[in-house]
């Protein structure tokens, strides 16, 4: 056999060496995919997917993962961390969800703060009557000064029909919900008025779809979260720590 027909061999068995190997991995998916949803109607198809070790698949949806073995029978819920690289994958499956939830959800159905140059972008779960949601709020200037555009979401953790909530939805409803929301966070009274407040149960659906354990919690733009109050200055220095 001639160099020329050696290569072309070669090339082929390793093709179909590979090409065999994409095949089983796909049958493998494709089979834990069938077997979780019917397990769970909530889990979608596109939400199982393969994990960096063998033999073993990820359930993503939304905050929530887990790892089930490809059998079927047996399902870890938990970080998984690559030791060498000292990186929490799970983590990282985690701000890849939030980034897509909040890439999805339109700024129309967001409160926005604009700077006048905007250099980053984040999206805040607030509370009307959370205090260090108010301090947050109290220092908007200062985040926008930063080129920091703040995204609200109103999360009253209170939950449907608290005081709370009925808040939020009177900010919702009211003319200039920008104003509103800053009376709002000062205890000043609202007009109530009749107008469709359903945004409220969908801000708060994304909340706990996202993992909130509280507010304020800051969505980052590449979908990591800090929970808790930051200033201006630190939260400039998580967004570009190199700056």
């Amino acid at each position: 056999m001639n160099s020329k027909n050696y290569h072309t061999a070669l090339l082929i068995i390793l093709l179909v060496m590979f090409s065999g190997i994409a095949l089983s991995e796909d049958v493998g998916l494709q089979k834990i995919r069938e077997i979780v949803t019917e397990m769970s109607s909530d889990i979608k198809e596109e939400q199982v997917i393969s994990s960096p070790v063998d033999g073993w698949y990820i359930i993503k949806k939304g905050a929530y993962v887990a790892y089930i073995s490809e059998d079927g029978r047996h399902l870890i819920q938990g970080d998984m961390y690559n030791l060498e690289t000292q990186t929490n994958l799970s983590e990282k499956i985690r701000n890849d969800s939030r980034k897509d939830v909040i890439a999805t959800y339109p700024s129309e159905q967001m409160i926005v703060f604009k700077p006048n140059k905007k250099l980053h972008s984040v999206t805040v779960f607030t509370d009307i009557d959370c205090t260090f949601c108010r301090r947050l709020h109290n220092q908007i200037d200062d985040y926008l000064d930063a080129g920091i555009e703040i995204r609200y979401l109103l999360y009253p953790r209170s939950g449907p029909k608290s005081p709370s909530w009925a808040i939020a939805e009177r900010v919702w409803c009211s003319d200039d919900r920008n104003n509103a929301l800053t009376m709002a966070k000062i205890d000043q009274q609202l007009e109530s008025r009749d107008c469709d407040s359903s945004a409220i149960s969908a801000h708060f659906m994304l909340g706990q779809d996202i993992g909130l354990q509280g507010t304020p919690a800051i969505v980052l733009e590449d979908g990591s979260m800090v929970n808790g109050y930051v200033s201006a200055l630190e939260l400039s220095k998580i967004i570009s720590p190199n700056n």
